[in-house]
């Protein structure tokens, strides 16, 4: 007998969604959620969004699209999330990522997302000791963005999946499941354009995230969707003077991802909703309209955020953002901070998140950390994207 079962550490890690949820919450839940953990202290400053930002070395996390309009031609970057740190020290996610121009019209990305559960101690039925384990869960992605026009750039991305969360049960059927996934984006930016004695520049972006076929933790033809998601977002620059800026930014995104319907608690039938039994194709579809409560539910399960950078001299930059969740999907609500410094080809980035709603969120109160290196001796070195 295991103390902590294998069903046991999918709760703990579909808990991403919040700690808890009561009976009048209807939260879409889907297999290998730490793909939606921000990847990095920039985004997490700015409320958790990315897709409509500068361009910068972990543009793969939210539209590859943007390292067209990167300044340096090669980034390299490394960021750092302790998860569920005001209640064990040992989970973490590590993203590692690297980009590089082509030519004129294209670049690549690849980057490493790490999930790491820690170790679990396990025991027989006596209580003994019979070892330890460490499940884990990682994404390795690659892209290509090409030039569509001076101002508009398209990317796709391919990405494996492995989620290891297998532990010694009886459940022999228990594996770890492997998957496939690919991400379509788009990103455009304006020329700088004057603002009377100031000038401004707005951006757009979408990413169309993890579309994919569903994920199997065991032997069956059943499994679980990926956590496929559409990100909508825009940024404006107000650009005073060759050293202050101050960027605007806004996104939203949804799950596509079938709703779960009400059904009978006797019989199990459908009272309202749609059957969410569905291939993973159809789901994408289907989300937009099987809402048990219809449009006013539907409008719900998109969430937003909101962002603010001051940047001086490209040498320094302070955020803030918020990000709102519906109470029926997730109830997650927090206020974000965060800080760049940059020196000579180095950028640090660090942000902190605390909850505005009674439910924490599992990266309440936490600290994160990125690292960003240019090696690129041609990068421009006056006020850049980034």
């Amino acid at each position: 007998m295991i103390k902590k079962s294998f069903s046991f550490l999918l709760l703990l890690i579909f808990s991403f969604r919040n700690y808890a949820q009561t009976n009048d919450t209807r939260v879409i839940t889907t297999a290998v959620p730490f793909l939606l953990i921000s990847s990095d202290a920039r985004a997490a400053g700015l409320g958790d969004q990315g897709v409509a930002t500068t361009a910068d070395a972990f543009s793969q996390a939210w539209n590859p699209s943007k390292y067209y309009f990167s300044e340096q031609n090669f980034g390299f970057g490394v960021s750092y999330t302790p998860y569920l740190s005001r209640l064990i020290n040992d989970i973490n996610l590590i993203y590692l990522t690297h980009f590089g121009k082509i030519n004129d019209r294209s670049a690549y990305g690849i980057s490493l997302r790490y999930f790491g559960l820690g170790q679990i101690n396990l025991t027989d039925i006596n209580g003994q000791d019979i070892g330890t384990v460490s499940p884990n869960e990682f994404a390795i992605d690659g892209s290509y963005s090409l030039k569509l026009s001076p101002h508009y750039a398209m990317a796709v991305a391919l990405r494996f999946i492995l989620s290891d969360l297998k532990l010694e049960t009886s459940q022999s059927d228990a594996t770890a499941a492997k998957d496939v996934a690919f991400d379509i984006s788009g990103f455009y930016q304006s020329e700088e354009f004057s603002l009377g004695d100031a000038m401004g520049k707005y951006r757009i972006g979408f990413n169309l995230m993890n579309m994919g076929p569903k994920m199997r933790y065991y032997k069956s033809d059943e499994g679980d969707f990926l956590p496929t998601n559409l990100k909508l977002g825009a940024g404006f620059d107000y650009i005073a003077d060759a050293y202050n800026t101050i960027r605007f930014q806004g996104e939203t995104n949804k799950l596509l991802v079938p709703t779960p319907p009400i059904r009978d608690d006797v019989t199990g039938e459908i009272i309202a909703g749609k059957n969410d039994n569905v291939g993973w194709m159809q789901g994408i579809f289907q989300s937009f309209s099987d809402a048990p409560g219809g449009f006013s539910e539907e409008m719900k399960e998109f969430n937003w955020s909101l962002g603010l950078e001051y940047v001086y001299m490209d040498a320094f930059k302070v955020r803030a953002g918020y990000f709102h969740e519906s109470e029926i999907k997730g109830k997650r609500k927090y206020i974000t901070f965060g800080a760049g410094f940059k020196y000579n080809f180095i950028i640090l980035d660090m942000s902190y998140l605390f909850s505005t709603a009674p439910i924490k969120t599992p990266l309440d109160g936490t600290m994160r950390f990125s690292l960003t290196f240019f090696l690129d001796k041609t990068a421009k070195t006056g006020k850049e994207n980034n």
